[in-house]
């Protein structure tokens, strides 16, 4: 049975939608609490986290962050009442997978929750590749240059992984945002060219002079590697 752990401190909500999922066959661990969630997520096995933004205490965005820098690799949903696009693509560079914004229907949250659990399922294995003077292992999200640890964040480490999955390749921006961010996102283009200067400036011999990431004129980016 999937588990599911869910953060919700408005007690009406975490009823109705622990219901709800018991009810699709999920089992559900709620609690209201950063400190607590975080302990949880820590302890115990989940297949998913559903991550309120606005906690007492430890927020869902310090949640997150904790979560990712300790190596967890369990998939984040955020439920947020924030409809900004800042706040969106920082929860998503800390690591988060999904989000959805409040008010949602449930029909709409199952259907996330059914993408990110699927998408998981086809994460890349636990591997290594390697081009260059780089390494990448997909098993212990890490990227190593001539045996140095390379700092990704983990949308770019989601952008590198779309990128050698379709080497050789020519990827749209489009389909840039599916792989990185998740279907439905909807985003600048700018925001995907920022994160590709970004790893050509942490992987690129000259990031001037990209050997790897290469823009294609009017269709979008093919990795060479």
């Amino acid at each position: 049975m999937i588990r599911i752990l869910l953060v919700e401190d408005e007690v009406g909500i975490a009823f109705a939608l622990e219901a709800d999922l018991q009810t699709e066959g999920y089992e559900v661990k709620v609690t209201g609490n950063g400190d607590e969630a975080l302990r949880f997520a820590r302890t115990e096995s989940f297949d998913l986290i559903l991550l309120d933004m606005m906690l007492p205490g430890r927020d869902g965005f310090e949640v997150c962050r904790e979560l990712r820098r300790g190596g967890s690799r369990t998939p984040i949903i955020l439920l947020t009442a924030k409809a900004q696009e800042a706040e969106k693509v920082m929860g998503l560079e800390l690591g988060a997978d999904d989000y959805v914004t409040k008010p949602f229907s449930p029909r709409e949250l199952r259907a996330r929750i059914k993408a990110v659990l699927r998408r998981g399922a086809q994460e890349a294995p636990a591997e290594t590749y390697r081009f260059d003077d780089t390494e990448v292992d997909f098993g212990r999200c890490e990227v190593r240059r001539a045996g140095t640890p390379v700092d990704l964040s983990a949308l770019e480490f989601r952008l590198l992984t779309a990128f050698i999955r379709s080497r050789g390749r020519v990827l749209s921006r489009d389909q840039l945002l599916d792989a990185a961010w998740g279907q439905g996102v909807s985003l600048n283009d700018r925001v995907v060219d920022n994160h590709i200067v970004a790893l050509r400036r942490k992987i690129e011999p000259d990031p001037g002079r990209p050997r790897f990431f290469l823009n294609i004129r009017g269709m979008g980016y093919r990795f060479d590697g």
